[in-house]
């Protein structure tokens, strides 16, 4: 009997050995901006969004033609290797979804799609869930008229206490497009209303991503006096009053493209993002082009579709603060 136990135990603390290996492996990141895996998630294909399941040991992104005709959500497994080549999630790849985030728990997945609340027929895009089914997910469930109009919503981000923040380009907007709040309140999401002018501006505001404890606010903006390409990633951070304080440009992050989709894990050490930076060649030196130098250039990661990196938050926190 006490070698049985002795070996339950072996084996219990080598489970919590492997789990906190995986999550260290967010524990850690880069000082300096980087890209994130290299090869196998940021790719020549064109990559966007990021979200990781609260043990660490999946992380899913959204992959696209490359004009985002199409999307679809994908999963990738932490494996001995690093990261498992990607695979279409059980529940998308017949209408566009994108911009999954997890509850705090983990057993929902929240993304946004254009797939029908009933027919074949692909309509505007709503918010929607999925709940866990073993190894697996279930059948999607759109959040509902509370939430969705016959607008686009998109870019979900859900909070510890279960709020709900999300984009759209309504026309009684503030801007262009704008970041909404919707408050969870006895088990249900009551009518969102817009962020105040401190974030949403007559300009352009979307992929908002707000910390599961809503101290920090990471968004991108297109069209401010400040932008600085394509669209920037914009911080703004809670006071004590619990207000949104007017919101800052990340201009050490940001480059010359479209810098978008932001994400925090959830112990807030690492930062992620999507960028459409890019190292194409505006000639190929003295030599004459050849046939094999835009294939090189175009099978590249940097090849100007998207791609995920990371940096360390507390660095970005020290000089924006």
């Amino acid at each position: 009997m006490k070698l049985i136990l002795t070996f339950s135990f072996v084996l219990m603390m080598v489970a919590v050995s492997a789990q906190k290996n995986v999550l260290s492996s967010f524990n850690l990141p880069p000082k300096e901006l980087a890209l994130f895996g290299e090869g196998i998630i940021s790719t020549h294909l064109n990559e966007r969004d990021f979200a990781i399941s609260p043990d660490g040991s999946e992380i899913y992104f959204t992959i696209s033609t490359p004009k985002s005709t199409f999307q679809t959500i994908v999963s990738s497994k932490r494996n001995k290797q690093g990261w498992s080549t990607p695979e279409v999630v059980s529940f998308a790849g017949e209408f566009s979804d994108l911009e999954p985030v997890f509850s705090m728990d983990g057993q929902t997945l929240y993304f946004a799609s254009n797939r029908p609340t009933s027919g074949s027929t692909s309509k505007d895009f709503d918010l929607w869930k999925v709940k866990r089914v073993g190894a697996g997910w279930g059948t999607p469930e759109n959040l509902g008229t509370v939430i969705n109009t016959n607008g686009d919503e998109f870019y979900p981000s859900i909070t510890k206490s279960g709020n709900l923040y999300f984009t759209a380009a309504y026309k009684d907007g503030p801007g262009r497009e704008d970041i909404y709040f919707s408050e969870f309140r006895n088990g249900e999401f009551a009518k969102p209303i817009a962020l105040d002018s401190a974030v949403n501006t007559k300009f352009y505001e979307f992929n908002a991503f707000v910390d599961q404890d809503e101290k920090y606010l990471l968004f991108t903006s297109y069209g401010r006096k400040d932008d600085t390409g394509g669209g920037d990633l914009y911080l703004s951070i809670k006071d004590s009053q619990g207000k949104w304080q007017h919101a800052k440009n990340l201009k050490t992050l940001n480059s010359k493209q479209l810098d978008y989709c932001p994400y925090l894990t959830n112990d807030g050490r690492a930062l992620f993002f999507t960028s459409e930076r890019h190292q194409l060649p505006s000639t190929f030196s003295a030599k004459r082009a050849t046939y094999k130098d835009f294939l090189n250039s175009n099978s590249n990661p940097l090849n100007g579709t998207g791609n995920i990196y990371w940096i360390d938050f507390q660095e970005v926190l020290d000089r924006y603060k």
